[in-house]
């Protein structure tokens, strides 16, 4: 078993456990941490919990624009693709071996 892993997210000390290496861990809480404050800059009022929330919102939009991104880029990808093959195949008709 993996040893507790302690983060500090927006002043909260917190002790984490999971498969991910240490590095990754302080990673992500830094991360969260960064969401955390940078809301902080544009409330007037605004309690962690509150903050928490909205950031973990703003964190799954970006992992949702993120995937939207990707798979449009898959799209495009098997759309180029499946144009390549086409015309490949039609060279190879026009040009038998």
């Amino acid at each position: 078993m993996r040893k507790p892993i302690e983060v500090e997210i927006y002043g909260q000390r917190f002790s984490l456990q999971g498969e991910a290496d240490e590095v990754y861990i302080q990673q992500l809480a830094s991360y969260v941490d960064e969401q955390m404050r940078t809301l902080t800059q544009n409330m007037k009022t605004g309690t962690p919990t509150k903050l928490a929330i909205l950031a973990a919102i703003n964190i799954a939009d970006q992992l949702f624009q993120h995937q939207r991104d990707q798979r449009a880029g898959e799209v495009e990808v098997e759309r180029l693709t499946q144009s390549m093959l086409e015309h490949i195949d039609h060279q190879l008709e026009l040009n038998p071996a």
